[in-house]
């Protein structure tokens, strides 16, 4: 093999997805640098590695990288992995890479799965642009809303359905597919707006939210005038979320052209 740094992707779910190349670059370097030599562990035990390893994670990623990388400028190779995936994205792994590239040491990549292009292939959502903005921070979710194309976000279980909520508020008239457990047994895409999918029982697993681009139709003051006298009856805060989805419209704007009907019929 030639010396340097080796980016493996391992798989996200299905152990068939590993790739024959990836298996033999990781029998073959001297070292391995595992987010999790535990995790690592059952995927070296599958696939007969026994590759010496060492732990290079999030929390110790900075004083492990400068040992690594006089050993990739003695002419060791060194593989580096994540606990599933292509190491770097929203996992450790880029600062090795950032070292290795200012060190002037050979960087190979082995491709493999990611969960971030996986979902938004699953979601149907226009794939010509996005941006894949890591694990949701619902503070910065009225920035991101206006990135006008797809939108890709990494979530846990236990926040789904309070992102929804969020996503009901924020941008109620985008679509978004939230993707589980990927390549798995139980994988399944849930499609809907935010307002629709409030009362989905709590999808569990690994989770890809996608969010759809904008809508590119603004609806004219005629049609939403229809829409309000359609949903007027019902109460005022289901019915600007109606609104706010089916109009492209902002909950704020929904809840003044409801008012606005209100005066009317007075």
């Amino acid at each position: 093999m030639q010396s340097g740094l080796y980016v493996v992707g391992t798989p996200i779910g299905n152990l068939a997805d590993m790739s024959p190349r990836a298996i033999e670059v990781l029998q073959n370097v001297d070292l391995i640098a595992a987010e999790d030599t535990r995790v690592f562990g059952k995927l070296a035990a599958h696939f007969d590695i026994k590759t010496r390893r060492v732990s290079c994670h999030e929390h110790n990623e900075r004083d492990v990288v400068p040992d690594l990388i006089e050993k990739l400028q003695n002419g060791m190779t060194v593989a580096v992995v994540s606990d599933a995936g292509m190491p770097g994205v929203s996992d450790p792994g880029f600062r090795l890479v950032r070292a290795a590239r200012e060190a002037g040491v050979p960087v190979y990549v082995v491709p493999g799965p990611v969960a971030a292009i996986s979902g938004l292939v699953l979601s149907g959502f226009p794939t010509d642009r996005f941006t894949f903005c890591g694990f949701l921070d619902e503070k910065k979710l009225r920035d991101d809303n206006k990135i006008p194309h797809t939108i890709i976000y990494y979530e846990s279980p236990n926040r789904i359905m309070n992102t929804i909520a969020a996503m009901a508020r924020i941008m109620p008239e985008r679509k978004i597919a939230i993707v589980r457990e990927i390549t798995k047994i139980h994988e399944e895409t849930i499609i809907g707006y935010p307002a629709e999918l409030m009362t989905i029982t709590p999808p569990r697993g690994e989770l890809v939210v996608v969010v759809a681009p904008r809508p590119e139709h603004k609806m004219s003051d005629a049609e939403i005038s229809e829409i309000v006298n359609d949903i007027a009856a019902t109460s005022m805060k289901s019915a600007a979320a109606d609104l706010a989805m089916r109009a492209g419209i902002s909950k704020k704007e929904a809840y003044k052209r409801l008012l606005e009907k209100g005066g009317e019929n007075d």
